[in-house]
């Protein structure tokens, strides 16, 4: 029965130092909004745009209607993307003090 004992208290210790790490740990609003920008920034310079479906009416007769769904592309400048990283590494900075 020592061991289990020995065993089970271990458990509860790294329970506890767990706890206390994320007690420490809590991200504040300035670090979550800094990663978010650095992740936005580098989906930006891998993809460099992204593109989304939109519908238009061809053609109208009456009741009858001919509709047509067309690609449309908006292309992310590099420098919005690159700055969009470096705003986020310095809030990040800007988080930890």
């Amino acid at each position: 029965m020592h061991g289990l004992c020995a065993f089970t208290h271990r458990r509860m210790a790294v329970a506890q130092a767990s706890l206390i790490f994320l007690q420490k740990e809590t991200m504040n609003p300035t670090k979550l909004i800094g990663i978010i920008l650095i992740a936005a920034g580098g989906l930006g310079l891998a993809y460099g745009g992204f593109s989304y479906p939109e519908e238009t009416t061809a053609l109208k007769l009456g009741t009858l209607e001919l509709k047509v769904q067309e690609a449309k592309t908006v292309n992310i400048p590099l420098i919005l993307s690159a700055g969009a990283i470096v705003l986020g590494a310095f809030l990040l900075v800007l988080g930890r003090k």
